[in-house]
């Protein structure tokens, strides 16, 4: 039975949801970083907000590891590159919070535009600046969004109730989802340049870091108003405070903080700034609905191989897991086999789908070959990880999909290309789920995988069967499998050989001084 660590406080009803999908779980929270580290490793996953930290040396005590699950959408507190590495992988809940935040941010607005905190403040203690805290409609208005995701989407709508008019700069908005959205897509200068106020919702990430700076801030209309509920460090702080100093921003709202908590900040004492503890994603309904989603992301995982929202890996829908489960596997196969063969020096896997496996989500299928491919080199590698790996080693990845049949209904074959030789290897699934090899370098045999196999290329003479069968008879290794192809009679021809135990170097090199063989390999398996 998998074992989840919720170390971070969430709703009881994510505890639950574990042990009704037959999750055994824990809870402990308030955990010191070395405490975390002593009891990790009994965990196969992790379940956490903001508070706990999955850093380095967190995930190398994490031997049993295999997801973590972050109740939120920010993922700062996962090294995520580490964990990829590591073969964890990382989801997050994109949609439980969404509303929430995206209501906060409106909230922000109205208060930022008509200085609600300051005249409470000032009200509270005996004043009556009713002159002084004079506001602005924002009816008419424009607001720019930085980042028209989930979020961003739902403070449209709402900035479109409002009657104001609504600019977005999104590389990945589609001019027909902002056409659906009601929002006009520009480029980020016009964005600058055009809107009365400007709100963030974009994740952080090397390209977003520090995205308004004084260069931005520069091209923004004077009493330009910024509101940033996202992450802290889409905004150089110095930039910004100089700038609401010099008049340029007449005011901003912050959520978020370069350094949180923020016990301490530049905008502290700053009027013309609002602050909030981090509050975008602080109600009843978004905590709830948060835990509740990673629960099930979590249990799906960990008891189906379903993958929802996960931050590096392909997702995989409950139902298509186990529909993907038998070309995952025999993906994986395959590439162990080519990995195995040809262990180096290729700079590209090309893999085919053909048949009724090209119409499904093939990611998850070619991250399993890659996984297998790799195998050879990094032993712990998995479909989390193999894609990360592949790339570091500058080997490009690119699949073709035909919608056409051939002999099987399913189709997929690898190729390993390299300057020097090309290898490929096809296979298919049957009823059975048992990965099938049916064509080898363009040579067609069936073979099911075995643990222990011998594959043999050579000139086809006559006797060399019978030879092989000698030299493992004398050694004392049963047969249980010989398959043969070739391309013509006395042509090409190989061999796949499943035995019931693995051969020495002996055998090999015997092998090898047969006149008529060309290449031998012994061959290892992972068959479940």
């Amino acid at each position: 039975m998998p074992k989840v660590l919720i170390s971070d406080k969430l709703s009881p009803k994510a505890e639950k949801i574990f042990i009704e999908r037959g999750v055994e779980v824990d809870v402990i929270t308030g955990l010191e970083r070395d405490e975390l580290i002593k009891i990790i490793d009994k965990y196969d996953g992790l379940a956490i907000r903001s508070s706990t930290k999955v850093t380095q040396k967190v995930l190398d005590a994490a031997t049993n590891l295999k997801v973590i699950g972050r109740a939120g959408i920010g993922v700062d507190n996962v090294d995520i590159p580490y964990a990829t590495s590591k073969g964890v992988a990382v989801m997050n809940t994109p949609f439980g919070n969404a509303i929430t935040t995206a209501e906060h941010a409106i909230s922000l607005i109205m208060s930022l535009v008509r200085n609600i905190p300051q005249a409470n403040e000032s009200t509270h203690n005996g004043k009556w600046e009713k002159s002084k805290y004079m506001g602005t409609e924002i009816t008419g208005k424009t607001l720019g969004l930085i980042g028209c995701g989930n979020i961003g989407s739902i403070v449209a709508d709402r900035a479109l109730g409002l009657k104001m008019k609504v600019l977005a700069y999104d590389p990945f908005l589609t001019e027909e989802k902002a056409l659906d959205l009601q929002v006009k897509k520009v480029e980020f200068d016009e964005l600058l340049t055009s809107s009365d106020i400007i709100t963030l919702h974009v994740p952080m990430t090397d390209q977003t870091a520090n995205i308004i700076n004084k260069e931005s801030l520069e091209k923004c209309k004077d009493g330009i108003r910024i509101v940033n509920c996202a992450r802290g460090g889409l905004i150089d702080e110095k930039a910004l405070k100089k700038y609401i100093e010099n008049g340029k921003v007449s005011g901003a709202a912050i959520d978020v903080f370069e350094i949180e908590p923020a016990t301490e900040s530049i905008f502290f004492g700053m009027e013309e700034v609002i602050c909030t503890p981090h509050l975008g994603a602080s109600t009843l309904e978004a905590q709830e609905n948060v835990a509740l989603q990673v629960a099930d992301q979590m249990s799906d995982f960990l008891t189906t191989g379903a993958v929802s929202n996960a931050i590096n890996m392909p997702s995989i829908s409950a139902s298509e897991a186990p529909i993907l489960k038998p070309f995952t596997k025999v993906s994986e196969q395959l590439g162990l086999f080519a990995g195995q063969l040809m262990p180096s020096d290729y700079h590209e896997i090309s893999i085919d789908y053909v048949g009724d496996v090209s119409g499904y989500n093939c990611s998850p299928i070619t991250s399993a070959a890659v996984a297998g491919i790799l195998n050879a080199s990094f032993p712990d590698i998995n479909m989390v990880s193999a894609p990360s790996i592949a790339r570091d080693k500058g080997i490009a990845i690119t699949e073709t999909k035909k919608d056409e049949y051939s002999a099987y209904e399913s189709y997929i074959r690898i190729n390993l290309l390299s300057k020097k030789e090309n290898f490929s290897i096809g296979g298919t699934t049957f009823s059975d789920g048992k990965p099938r090899i049916v064509q080898i370098n363009g040579i067609n045999l069936e073979a099911e995988l075995m643990t222990n196999m011998l594959y043999v290329t050579n000139n086809d003479v006559p006797g060399l069967i019978g030879s092989l069968g000698n030299i493992l008879g004398n050694e004392g290794i049963n047969i249980a499998s010989f398959n043969l192809g070739r391309t013509a009679p006395l042509k090409d021809a190989m061999a796949l050989i499943g035995i019931d135990s693995p051969v020495n170097e002996k055998v090999i090199n015997e092998v090898k001084k047969l006149e008529s063989v060309v290449n031998v390999k012994s061959l290892n398996f992972n068959i479940m």
